[in-house]
């Protein structure tokens, strides 16, 4: 199965976090972060949301106060992505194709200010798009919970399911790693 052809070290994501309201972005920036590369898709609102809630403004309002510069980040096209970033206010890379390397570099590209690797994080939802992504890119990532899975699309539940069988994979042969990132709680959607 084409887990198999993947390298599942580049599939361990350096945080995992229930959702993406429950991170801990200030201490996220005392680690050094200072941008964060972000998915839109189930990570900062569902499919079937075409615009930010008041939820999801008030974080991005709350990662521009701590300080963070923010690129949104996604594989959707230009019709779902414009919209959504321009009643933000925030730069978009859309069509990234990620987990390929093209659309994280166009995103370091569109920061304001460059930035070293180190400086930069990237938060997704899915271990076979963002977290494998960022890691070939050399790139620190954090997974979040899903927002909404029965609102997916048929090409993301293949990859929850490439993604199951990754994390059987991941606990297998990093046990430790498994338990100490909590990625069990990923089964328990």
């Amino acid at each position: 199965m084409i887990h198999y052809l993947i390298d599942w070290k580049k599939c361990i994501p350096d945080y995992h976090e229930p959702d993406i309201f429950a991170v801990d972005f200030e201490n996220l920036y005392a680690k050094g972060y200072k941008a964060l590369l972000l998915d839109i898709d189930n990570t900062l609102v569902t499919y079937d949301e075409d615009l930010p809630g008041e939820k999801t403004r008030a974080l991005l309002d709350e990662l521009e106060r701590i300080g963070f510069e923010v690129v949104l980040l996604s594989n959707n096209n230009r019709s779902r992505i414009e919209p959504f970033a321009l009643s933000l206010g925030f730069p978009a890379i859309f069509r990234a194709k990620k987990p390929f390397r093209p659309g994280f570099k166009r995103s370091l590209d569109t920061l304001e200010r460059p930035r070293e690797k180190h400086e930069v994080l990237v938060v997704g939802d899915q271990l076979m798009t963002d977290v494998y992504g960022a890691k070939r890119f050399g790139l620190s990532v954090l997974l979040v919970g899903p927002l909404s899975l029965e609102t997916e699309r048929w090409y993301t539940r293949f990859n929850r399911f490439v993604e199951r069988k990754m994390l059987r994979r991941i606990k297998k042969k990093a046990p430790e790693r498994y338990d100490e990132l909590g990625l069990e709680s990923r089964w328990k959607r």
